[in-house]
């Protein structure tokens, strides 16, 4: 199929008509007596689950296109309504396969990984929870749709939160001020709400996770987020290392950045400023920066150009920032269509390379794995997925001057890097947060705020917020969509990260053969666990004790 995706529609599917498709499917699992039976019956319920996730992204991606339009508002509700009930057909699906005397025979032929991630699946689900998770649903979207509607008068004219960011990082620090205390108000102004969502979240996940047997939500989020193979242990020992190994060399860069931008105290809406001048900003809109893009693939080939073609001509991008649109960015794979789609706000600063470049690498991935055995492999784990999206930034690096031209594109590599060791110890308190959040549901919104002050004083301690009433108010966390709509997840990107950082170090050294291993870790998919997929690539965990000193060391040479 090669439609373009803006006419790319999907039918919504008929809860009844897929709950017989799915008892016949349990028959001919039922009497299957060779492993070429039970593998017909896990391909014939892979082809049927794509349906209707296949309608689930869609029906997401349009809501986000437009947040405010009815049509999409009302098909988003009725998915937050009916997928509980599909996600109790497939894990009673996988229970089955799961439970199957001919599973240990199958798994030699698609390898463990694929029942790994089932065995989540079944851990984190239960009928039980069914309405809890439609109460879920559709506080995430209470959220998506507060923040997307979002609206800011400044400078006599009307923006959208997305598109007021341009103005955080401009050289007039008056002008940085005023835009985000503009930001800082309107969040403030609706913190009550934001308060309510969020308590209303952990009231409910810990009402499921307790359903499930668990003691806290962390334990369910965990297996939510497929986590194999390591547990909270672990990441606390990589949460420490980031505060003693990163927190240090971030402080010293945010002293750098004080002298540099000449200011008395360095305040909350200076720390996006890393240059008098102002940051390196591209040199063109939307279509110049297309352009630009593909000339910068063309020259990297490895796949990477015929890819962005195809992008192209299937109109697999949703990247201008426009009224009603939801924040933020993504990627999704849709299966059927054979091909993903990018989303994304351009807001005129260098978050648009950043973030294009990002979502190109997921896109450039998940296409490039879309072959595995099942769909459940064409992604791998989001730690392992955030891989492939920001080494591609790095991977990019040399292509800059496109974007900037000659003069800027050195000083523009040198603040992405910067940005990357001051996002460590930011990413990990926003983690460490989570897990305090649900050790304690009970927690008041006040207590909540209290509880990220503390981290802030460990992780952040060169913030100054001034008079900005939100942060000062201790609800930073609250910008954070991640943390109202996808629990646990944003560890992924500083644990991704580790990785990431290790091919910039690769490719300085030998470009032609870091861009071959990513290529190759690109087509392995979600195959292996995160760290068999670290291993595959010759990188480190970031579980080892010392992860961090290589990388450390190259940025400090690099940054000096």
């Amino acid at each position: 199929m090669s439609a373009s995706f803006p006419e790319y529609h999907v039918a919504e599917p008929d809860l009844k008509a897929t709950q017989l498709q799915y008892k016949s499917l349990h028959e001919k699992l039922s009497v299957a007596s060779q492993v070429d039976e039970y593998l017909t019956v896990l391909s014939e319920w892979d082809a049927l689950s794509a349906q209707f996730q296949e309608w689930a992204s869609m029906t997401s991606i349009r809501f986000h296109q437009n947040t405010t339009d009815t049509d999409h508002q009302s098909a988003k509700d009725r998915l937050d309504a009916i997928e509980p009930k599909f996600t109790e057909l497939g894990t009673t699906m996988q229970r089955a396969l799961l439970d199957h005397p001919l599973q240990s025979e199958a798994c030699k032929i698609t390898g463990n990984q694929l029942f790994e991630k089932w065995l989540c699946s079944t851990r984190s689900f239960a009928p039980t929870i069914e309405s809890d998770l439609v109460t879920e649903n559709n506080l995430q979207s209470k959220y998506v749709a507060l923040t997307g509607g979002g609206k800011v008068s400044f400078q006599n004219q009307e923006h959208t939160l997305s598109e007021l960011k341009r103005y955080l990082s401009d050289a007039d620090r008056d002008t940085r001020h005023a835009s985000h205390s503009a930001l800082s108000h309107w969040y403030s102004d609706h913190a009550d709400q934001l308060d309510s969502i969020y308590h209303d979240q952990v009231q409910v996940r810990h009402r499921m996770a307790q359903q499930l047997g668990y003691d806290t939500f962390t334990e369910m989020g965990y297996q939510r987020m497929q986590r194999i193979g390591y547990g909270p242990d672990e990441v606390e020992t990589f949460r420490n290392e980031v505060r003693d190994q990163v927190v240090p060399l971030a402080t010293e860069i945010a002293k750098n950045q004080q002298t540099l931008l000449n200011v008395d105290q360095l305040m909350f809406w200076d720390t996006k400023l890393y240059s008098t001048t102002g940051n390196p900003k591209p040199l063109g809109d939307h279509d110049w920066m297309i352009d630009r893009a593909t000339e910068m693939f063309a020259e990297m080939g490895h796949g990477l150009d015929e890819f962005f073609e195809e992008m192209k001509n299937r109109d697999a991008m949703d990247l201008k920032s426009r009224t009603g649109k939801a924040g933020g960015g993504f990627c999704d794979y849709l299966i059927q269509y054979g091909f993903p789609f990018i989303f994304a706000n351009f807001n005129g600063t260098r978050d648009d390379v950043d973030v294009f470049t990002h979502e190109v690498g997921h896109a450039y991935q998940s296409y490039n794995s879309r072959n595995q055995i099942a769909a459940d492999l064409i992604w791998p784990t989001t730690e392992a997925c955030e891989i492939h999206s920001m080494a591609l930034e790095f991977l990019c690096w040399p292509h800059m001057e496109k974007f900037y031209g000659s003069d800027a594109a050195d000083e523009l590599r040198r603040i992405h890097l910067t940005t990357y060791l001051h996002f460590l110890p930011y990413g990990v308190a926003i983690d460490h947060f989570q897990h305090l959040v649900y050790a304690q549901p009970d927690a008041t919104p006040a207590q909540r705020c209290e509880m990220w002050q503390h981290l802030q004083d460990t992780y952040l301690p060169w913030h100054d917020y001034g008079d900005l009433p939100h942060e000062a108010s201790g609800r930073l966390w609250q910008q954070k969509q991640h943390i109202y709509c996808s629990p646990f997840y944003y560890i992924d990107y500083c644990l991704a990260l580790t990785g990431a950082l290790q091919f910039w170090s690769k490719s300085r050294k030998d470009t032609k053969s870091t861009m071959e291993a990513y290529q190759t870790l690109c087509t392995l998919g979600g195959s292996l666990d995160y760290q068999g997929l670290l291993k595959s690539a010759g990188l480190q965990s970031p579980f080892t004790p010392g992860c961090l000193d290589q990388v450390i060391t190259d940025a400090k040479n690099y940054l000096v």
